[in-house]
């Protein structure tokens, strides 16, 4: 509970940086130099939808380079295998889509030292790069369950504060995916 706690405190001190001079709890493109009414009618965004977005983006690309670290070996599970060519598939297209919705709300750079939920450290990391075979699948499972974990955790977060519709319905989206993914990993880890 008090990681938690310590996480939200952070996140609201980053997105506070982030969104600071804003003229109230909603950002538009309207709001924003260069923007005119007619541009900004269908986009909003608030802080809750700024870090959602600002947070995921790095955590997919870590998902993303795990992914791509127990593809290159040999001997990996094949539905390992398959699990991580699906987590790349789905991922980097939202990471896209994430980067352009922080551009189109003129978000130009985020805190370095934000807390992303489920994210590995070095350590974590270094021991699935030096993995292999059976031990690199084990890991990459155990280690890419924590990782969705952090993922749901986040976007039930923006469900929770979140006020963009694209937003709310991606967070809604990796919820149902990721949930299925760690069912489908931890009976992976079972056999």
């Amino acid at each position: 509970m008090l990681k938690r706690t310590a996480a939200g405190a952070a996140l609201a001190v980053a997105a506070a940086l982030v969104l600071a001079g804003c003229s109230g709890p909603t950002t538009s493109h309207e709001d924003m130099p260069g923007m005119g009414a007619s541009e900004s009618e269908s986009v909003q965004a608030n802080q809750a939808d700024v870090m959602f977005a600002a947070m995921m983006i790095p955590h997919h690309e870590q998902a993303i380079e795990m992914s791509d670290m127990v593809l290159a070996k040999e001997g990996i599970d094949p539905d390992v295998a398959d699990l991580a060519q699906r987590i790349k598939a789905a991922q980097g297209p939202e990471i896209e889509l994430m980067q352009q919705w922080l551009d189109d709300w003129g978000v130009d750079e985020m805190p370095s030292s934000m807390d992303h939920g489920g994210m590995m450290g070095e350590g974590d990391m270094d021991a699935l790069e030096q993995a292999d075979g059976a031990e690199a699948s084990r890991l990459f499972l155990e280690q890419m369950i924590v990782h969705h974990e952090g993922a749901i955790e986040m976007a039930e977060d923006e469900l929770e504060g979140g006020e963009n519709p694209d937003a709310l319905e991606l967070a809604s989206a990796i919820i149902e995916a990721q949930s299925t993914e760690i069912e489908e990993m931890q009976e992976l880890l079972a056999r």
